[in-house]
This record gives C-alpha cells, structure tokens and sequence, in this order.
C-alpha cells in the first residue's frame, strides 16, 4: 500500500546499517528505498548500539547468515516493531539482553538485575515474562542449543527467588511448564537441570496461596527417576539421586499446604514408597553421596512430617514392596526398615505401626514360616524402639495375636503343612525358629510395658496356658495330646521372658492367687520341661534383688561374704505373702523333688528357688520352716518306698547339704554352720556323689554300688535343734519337732495329668460316679493315709480304666443318650437340694417333747392382694 512501510527483519544487537552495507560483497548493492520512504529517525533517548567490528572478508558470508538467521529467531508479528529491534517491547528487549552471544560465557549479570527489577516494578508483567522465557527455551530446546537452555532456567530461578508478590502463581505456572518440558526430554542433564530447580523452588515460601496447581506429573516422573536403569554407572546415580531430591522437594512443598494436593493419598504413595525403598536397598549407608544416603534422609522427612492419618497410607505400601520382593526372608533390609520408621514418626503414633505389622501377620499365616519369623522379628525391632507404654489400647492385641501364631506354628508343625490343602510343606525346624521368635517378641513388647500392665500381661498368657482341669482355651482340638503339652511348654517360656525383666517391689502384687495358682499346679507334671521352666519363673519373680545369678551353681563352697548378697528386711507385705502363700510353696517344691525325671537342672533350679526364697524373705519363721522342708526331703531320699533312682536320691541329699551350708552363713547360730560343715566335710571323705559338685555336675559320680547313707552322713534334727535354741530362732524352734508333712488337695491329682484332656475327662468322670448315692463308712485319716493319697499308687490305674471308659462312651455313644444321662443327673441334683431345702426348714423340736406343728414355708404362703406391693 503506498504510503506504508515495508516488513524488514530486525537489526541484530551490535549491527548497525552502515556496517551491514559495507559486508556486503563487491558488486552487490543494497536495495533502494522506494520513492517517498525514508528511514524513520529515532526516538528521542535512544541510539543504535555501537559499531562491531567484521571479521575478515572470507568469514563475511557465514557471519552474515547466522546475523540474518537470528534476525529471524527474533521475529515475531508484522509491523513496525517487529522491523527494528530497538522498537520491540521492553520486556522482550530485557529478556533478549540476558542471553550473551557465546552461551559458555553465561547468563549476563547486569542485564538480568535490569530484568529483575523491571519486573519487581511492573509485576502485572511477569506471565509475559515467563512466557516470553518459555518460548525461547523451547525453540533453544527444539533447536538442541543447551546451554541457552541452562541460561533460561537461571533466569527463571532467580525471578522466581526475587518477586514474591500476588502474581507469582502465573510465573510458577510457566516455570512447572518449563520443568515439564525438560523432564519429557530424552536427555539425562536436563533431568537433572529440571530436578534442581524444582528443589529450589520448593524452598521459596510462597506469599499467595494456589487453587489449581498439579504436582502429580512430578511425582510420577521423580519416582521413574529412582528406578533409572541408565547403562552408565555414574549417569544412573546421578539421575537416581536427582530423582530422590525431587520427590523430597514435592513433600516440602505440598506436605504443610492443605490447598495443595495431597500427597498422602494411596496413589501418590504407592510411587513414592517403594521408589524410596528400591534406593535404600542398593547400596550401604557407608558411600557418601549415594542412592542410600539420599534416601533415608527423603524417607525420614517424609515419616516425620506424617500426621496422625497418614501413618497407615505411608506404612502400606512398605508392606506391599517387603512382599513383593520377598524381604522379610532376610529381615536385615525389613529391620532396617522399620527402626528408620519407628525412629522417624512421632512417638504417639508408634502403636498405628505395631497394628498394621500385625495385620500384616495375620494376613500372612498361611505363609511359610521364614515369612512370618521375619514379620515377628520386625515386631520385635519395633518394640524395643517404641516408647515406654505407647502401646496404647492395642496391648491384649499384641499378645493376643502372638499367642494365636503360636498355636497355628503347634498346628503347621504338627501336620507338617502351612495350609490347609496339604500342599505346602513345612519344617520342625522352620516352626521352631518362627517359635523362638514370637517368644522374643512376646518379652520384647511386655518390656516396653510399666510394671502394673506387665502383671496384666502375665495373667493374661497364664489364662491361655491349658492349666489342668480347665478347657484349653488356646490348644487346637486337631491338635491333641501333644500338641496341647507344645503350647504348654511355648506359652511358659514366653512366660520366663516376662518375668526376667519384671520388677515389683511387693510379692503380693507379683504373684497374686489367680497366678500362683495356676503356675504351681505345673510343678507337678510329668513333662520335665513343663516342671523346669515354672522354677524358672519362679525364681525370675522372687529374685528381686538378683541374688540367684550369684548362686548359680549349686555348691558347698559356697561364701557369702565373697558373694555380696543383696539382703534386705522383710518388709510387711513380703511377711503377708508367706503367711498366705507358703505352704503352698513348700508343698510343691516337696513333691517336685520327688519326681523321678527330674534332673541336673532341675535340681539345680530347686537349691536356686531355697536360696532366693531365704535370702529374699528371710526371717526367724521363714528359716526354721525351710529347715523342716530340708529335713524331710532328706526323709524322701532316705525312704525305700519312693521310687526314685539312686541319682535323684543322690540329687536331693545334695541340694539339702548345699542349702544348709547356705542357710548357716545367714545369721544362723554358730553351732548350726559347725554341724553344716561337719556334715559335709564326711561327706566329702566317704560319700561325695552325695554333694552338688560330684552329682550335679556335667558328668555326675555315682555310688557303684546300692545307695547306703550312714548316720554320720546325714543332718540331724535334734542336733539342728539344740542349735537353734539359745538364739533368735527359739520361738520357732517347737516347730522342728514336727516333721512337715504336706497336704493332699485336689490341685494335684489334676496336676499330674499328662495333658488338659485327661484332666477333662477326670473331672467327668468324677461327676459321673456320683450319679448313684453312696454312704461310705468313716475311714481313720491318719499319717500312711496321707501318704498313701500322695503316692497315688493303685487308685491311678482304677481312675485310668474308668476314664478311658468315660471317653469311650461320649466318643460313640449318640447324643440323645448322653442328653438323657445329664437330665438324670440334673433331677438326682434337684431331688438333693429338695432335701436339703426340707431340712432347712424344719421347725427345732419342742421343750416339752412334743412334735410341734408343721408351719407353712414362707416361699408357699399366700397372701391377700392388699399385702402385696
């Protein structure tokens, strides 16, 4: 159109017309303007750039296309701006000055301040700024020009650490747009390039807040990145490294921001975990700088920064990764694993990990046993790291899911299958193993507990032991005989591990009725190491002082002022304790000794129990008691009507000696610790299989010949009594005149069933031979009587036949001949109470000798309604 100016390229910066006329080659003349048209002059302020000297005439051609080819870059719509660069938009004009000429030379400091602050002042400016910045680096990007790559992003760097005000979300847009782009190249510097910019930009704390900002893509791009597989070495760690930081940055900057998105949702942390995990499982913590390193700091930011809700999102997918790549064989990573876990959450929230662990386990049962053993193992980890009663609620469920583990390990070990197909086998020594470490845990957990929830705990395991005349609550009815003596055995020594470390200053709270009970109703079975193991736990809650790791083993050399024994006075409670507990005490220490499958431990454990038992609770009463239960377990090894073997006579004549030696060194008159030692001094002359050294060590020396002790040889009472007259003893001496004698009850008759179904089926049996009514005739209790009822000779093999009758007729009979059984019974029990009811009522008989007259009962009276309310 006339009148108008034609579209010309702008001048690139540094050039100006005359230079360019005078490069031009000979015999080319520039064009003429046409009529009319004159070169516009400039603004006022404003001058062309100084003149740039050419290189040589031969360079000319090359330099002047590269000159038109950036005029080109730099067009953009028609019209006069677009023909002179000096007439371009400011913003574009600062943009373009920070990018030099040579880009190793890096970005232009002193055109990027004027960017900066051109774009402080006008901050309505910054989406065209990020724009405009954008599409140079895509065109630099396109055009494989990196380093005006890394000059473009420095640029947005430092504009994004200089402006904050409320038009910064449209610069972070284009500036996550920019990310984007560099992140879907193909080129691992750039990924890193991309990565620590976001990490940068992650550390600005943003004035405005933000409504539609995504950071989904980086997450899933940042986890691609920990699994990088690259052939290079160094590339993969670097790109590894990177990829941590980045998903470290996208916690920093959406964890403490609700209007961001949430990135504790399953689907973001089902990439962020196990990206996480598969690093800190590469490489050792030792190599500074790696994968490894990185990782556990992202890992523990991240636990640390989760809330109450958002322990069980981050906690699966953990879970998930362990299974998936079966970690739990190992235990070392899983381990590992969690104590960074329990270390890094909040300590409140520690019982949300326990819970999901033992879902986790209850959901792998049917797995194999080097699985569930490492699960357990972790449990166990976790627990010792936990706090002191942070357990919370979640205590009876701890054990109680342990415990139930224990019985499905007695079951899969008894079948030799871990699921019920019968298709899957598995080992005694695989189950023993997974065993062990429930046991572990078990102690593991109750030693996190305060004293009184410990106790609690105790009760709580001694409730699901099948105690003897009570249903197993937690044996299998698949299992049977033995299996219920196998939970027996576990369930005690998971017992023992409770026990070692509790700590009660009262007896009384330690082991109150409704656990001793129970506990010594043991000490008489037949399985040695059911008899062993409630010694153990015995001496672990009476040894408060831990007096008994010094009184290990058994000896007659033994010195108490070389011992340093921690004694202590009786306190009142302890005082209660044996008053009401005692006998009990005595009495069944009495009758272990006389069972003749006990051992050297077993014997062991015996002298260890009457050491603790007179250093714990020592008194005069206590003293002179425990003389009296010496000297009649001295009368059992004596006596030819037991039926023991010559080594466990010789057992129990060692622990007297070795006990007395002991109980003389411990205030006991002079005269008592002369006649200990004479004692023993002839024993170690003429019989000294008949002391712990010889007997009760590792190869045990017996007579060759039948067992004879002579009176020289033995402690005698009226001796020890004379002893103990003229000293604090004397009030109790009386005592020793009477030999002890324990009682029969009925605790032991159940006791010394081999399992729970025997002692079932005796308590049927019983009840079943008193549906007939039998008058007895009076029969004179006397001393053979009692001992008679202890032995329990011939009445064992009567009871045997009629239980095993018992169990015969309600394993065939049908069951409406069994109903018809009990309601007979039920009537014989409503007919008996009837009488007793006529007796209670009968009226007393009459002074004068007549039978009064038969009053109405009040229960049959009937009264007016006006009398009623």
């Amino acid at each position: 159109m006339p009148g108008t100016l034609p579209n010309f390229p702008s001048m690139p910066r540094g050039v100006t017309m005359p230079a360019l006329l005078s490069s031009l080659p000979r015999g080319v003349n520039p064009p003429s303007l046409p009529r009319g048209i004159t070169i516009p002059s400039l603004p006022r302020g404003v001058t062309l750039p100084r003149v740039v000297a050419m290189p040589t005439v031969p360079q000319a051609p090359r330099r002047l296309l590269q000159d038109c080819c950036s005029v080109f870059d730099h067009q953009t719509a028609g019209g006069l701006c677009g023909c002179c660069w000096a007439l371009r938009p400011r913003y574009k004009r600062l943009v373009d000055n920070i990018f030099p000429e040579d880009p190793e030379d890096g970005l232009v400091k002193a055109n990027m301040e004027k960017l900066t602050f051109f774009a402080l002042s006008a901050p309505e400016k910054l989406d065209r700024i990020a724009a405009y910045l954008l599409e140079r680096l895509t065109r630099e990007l396109n055009r494989h020009r990196y380093g005006y790559v890394c000059i473009a992003m420095e640029a947005l760097e430092q504009l994004l650490l200089a402006c904050h005000c409320q038009s910064i979300n449209l610069l972070v847009e284009s500036f996550l747009r920019t990310l984007r782009l560099l992140l879907e190249a193909d080129k691992p510097h750039l990924h890193i390039l991309a990565t620590n910019s976001f990490v940068k930009f992650a550390n600005i704390e943003e004035d405005t807040p933000s409504y539609h900002r995504s950071y989904d893509f980086f997450v899933s791009r940042f986890s691609e990145m920990c699994h990088s597989e690259h052939e290079d070495p160094d590339t993969r760690i670097r790109i590894r490294v990177s990829g941590i930081r980045g998903l470290q940055g996208v916690v920093r900057k959406t964890v403490d921001d609700e209007l961001q998105v949430n990135i504790w949702e399953p689907r973001h942390m089902e990439q962020i975990v196990p990206a996480l995990l598969v690093n800190l499982q590469s490489q050792t913590l030792s190599d500074t700088g790696s994968p490894a390193e990185h990782t556990e700091v992202c890992f523990r930011e991240l636990l640390g920064r989760a809330a109450y809700g958002h322990i069980n999102n981050a906690i699966k997918p953990v879970l998930m990764h362990l299974d998936s790549r079966s970690l739990w064989e190992g235990r070392g990573f899983a381990v590992r694993c969690f104590q960074i876990i329990m270390y890094s959450i909040q300590s409140q929230h520690s019982h949300l990990v326990i819970q999901q662990l033992l879902g986790h386990l209850d959901a792998n049962s049917r797995s194999p046993a080097s699985v569930r053993a490492g699960i357990v193992e972790v449990l166990s980890e976790a627990a010792v790291i936990e706090a002191a009663g942070s357990v919370g609620p979640t205590v009876l469920e701890v054990f109680n899911t342990l415990l139930r583990q224990l019985r499905q390990s007695v079951d899969y070990q008894l079948t030799g299958y871990y699921d019920n197909a019968g298709r899957r086998r598995t080992t005694s020594t695989q189950e023993k193993m997974l065993q062990d470490a429930v046991i572990k845990t078990i102690g593991s957990f109750a030693n996190t507990l305060p004293v009184y929830q410990r106790s609690e705990v105790m009760l709580f395991i001694m409730g699901k032991i099948p105690v003897p005349g009570i249903y197993p609550a937690l044996g299998s009815p698949n299992a049977g005989f033995e299996g219920s003596r196998m939970i027996q055995v576990m369930l005690l020594k998971s017992l023992l591990q409770v026990s070692e470390r509790y700590e009660s200053s009262n007896l009384l709270t330690a082991l109150p009725s409704s656990f001793l009970e129970p506990l010594l109703s043991f000490t008489l079975m037949e399985d040695p190491e059911i008899r062993l193991l409630v010694l153990s736990i015995l001496i672990s809650l009476i040894d408060r002082r831990h007096n008994a790791a010094r009184l290990v083993p058994a000896s007659v050399t033994l010195d108490v002022s070389v011992l340093e024994l921690k004694e202590d006075r009786c306190s009142r409670q302890d005082n209660l304790f044996m008053r009401k507990h005692a006998q009990r005490l005595y009495r069944h220490v009495y009758l272990a000794c006389k069972e003749d499958s006990s051992g050297r431990s077993h014997y062991q454990a015996l002298f260890t129990l009457l050491a603790v038992l007179s250093v714990e609770l020592a008194n005069e009463e206590v003293l002179v008691d425990l003389v009296r239960l010496v000297l009649a377990l001295q009368d059992v090894a004596l006596s030819n009507q037991e039926s023991l073997s010559v080594f466990n006579r010789c057992g129990v004549h060692a622990v007297c000696a070795a006990f007395l030696r002991l109980l003389s060194q411990l205030g006991a008159p002079p005269r008592l610790h002369q006649h200990a030692m004479q004692v023993i001094e002839s024993r170690q002359k003429e019989a000294p299989y008949l002391l712990p050294e010889d007997v009760l060590g590792d190869k045990p020396r017996l007579p060759d010949a039948e067992l004879k002790v002579d009176e020289a040889l033995l402690f005698v009472q009226s001796t020890i009594y004379e002893a103990l007259t003229g000293s604090s003893f004397a009030p109790h001496c009386e005592r020793l005149n009477t030999p002890y004698t324990p009682q029969l009850s009925d605790e032991d008759r159940l006791s010394r069933r081999k399992s729970i179904g025997d002692a079932v089926s005796l308590q049927m049996d019983l009840q079943s031979g008193s549906d007939t009514p039998q008058n007895p005739p009076a029969e004179q209790i006397t001393f053979q009587t009692l001992k008679n009822a202890i032995e329990d000779g011939g009445v064992v093999e009567e009871e045997e036949r009629r239980r095993m009758q018992l169990v015969e007729r309600f394993q065939t009979a049908p069951f409406e001949e069994i109903a018809a059984h009990c309601g007979s019974r039920t009537s014989l029990l409503q007919s008996k109470l009837d009488q007793v009811f006529h007796v209670i009522i009968r009226p007393p008989p009459s002074p004068s000798g007549q039978p009064a007259p038969r009053s109405t009962p009040l229960y049959e009276m009937k009264f007016p309604d006006l009398c009623v309310y």
